[in-house]
């Protein structure tokens, strides 16, 4: 790849960056809660479900925050944002390293 043509492609990318004020880093997972007790429906069997965000920290540790069912949209936007992201960034990386072999 020439170096303009190298110069051309990573600016479109860096145009294309999403917001980076409106990310998150995790899984979100539709889990299922039971009380300890003084709750009929979990004596049942049926629990209750929840939405969570999971995040996992380097030496294993992990970290679990409650979604509230109207913020799931909001965090499953904030989620993609984050790949796309972090997708764009490696891009933008790789025609750097273009650029840099280019100027040797």
């Amino acid at each position: 790849m020439k170096r303009d043509e190298a110069i051309k492609a990573r600016d479109q990318l860096v145009q294309q960056l999403p917001d980076a004020a409106e990310i998150v880093r995790g899984s979100l997972l539709h889990r299922k809660i039971f009380h300890s007790r003084g709750c009929p429906k979990c004596r049942r069997g049926e629990g209750h479900r929840v939405w969570v965000l999971t995040v996992s920290y380097p030496g294993g540790r992990t970290r679990q925050f409650s979604i509230a069912a109207d913020q799931r949209a909001q965090v499953e936007k904030w989620l993609e944002n984050y790949q796309k992201l972090r997708t764009k960034l490696e891009a933008i990386c790789e025609l750097n390293h273009e650029l840099l072999r280019a100027q040797r």
